[in-house]
């Protein structure tokens, strides 16, 4: 025979799967945005994944209380430097991405430095000691 302590805990049981499932869900939304978000950047998120760091509660936007998770990822900028970055999430939307203090690089070279000769710059001596002053 079936009891209410049963029904309770089988009740229990699939919220907390559904809660994982749910959670899962996010963390793979969670891990888009950071590579949309190294990508805009030209950055290269390294090992392609997130961790869950922690969850907390958090004021959003309007003020109200609300569960943030906190996933941290690692990227790099010249190849040789594993940087941190941190993303938070409320429900399926983005709160933030922090990035560690990097380096930037330029995308574009720098033009070589041409030497060039203006006329009008150049001060002729004997002529600036002939001019009456």
């Amino acid at each position: 025979m079936i009891e209410l302590f049963d029904v309770f805990l089988l009740m229990l049981f699939a919220a907390v799967c559904a809660w994982l499932w749910r959670g899962h869900g996010i963390r793979e939304r969670a891990l888009l945005l950071a590579k949309q978000h190294c990508a805009k950047l030209d950055i290269e998120l390294l090992d392609g994944a997130v961790a869950l760091r922690r969850l907390a509660l958090q004021r959003d936007a309007q003020g109200r209380r609300r569960l943030v998770r906190l996933y941290d990822f690692e990227f790099t900028v010249t190849g040789t430097q594993r940087l941190r970055g941190e993303i938070s999430m409320i429900g399926q939307r983005l709160g933030r991405i922090e990035l560690q203090p990097h380096p930037v690089l330029s995308t574009q070279p720098e033009p070589e430095p041409v030497a060039t000769q203006h006329e009008s710059n150049v001060v002729v001596l004997e002529h600036w000691r002939n001019k009456p002053h």
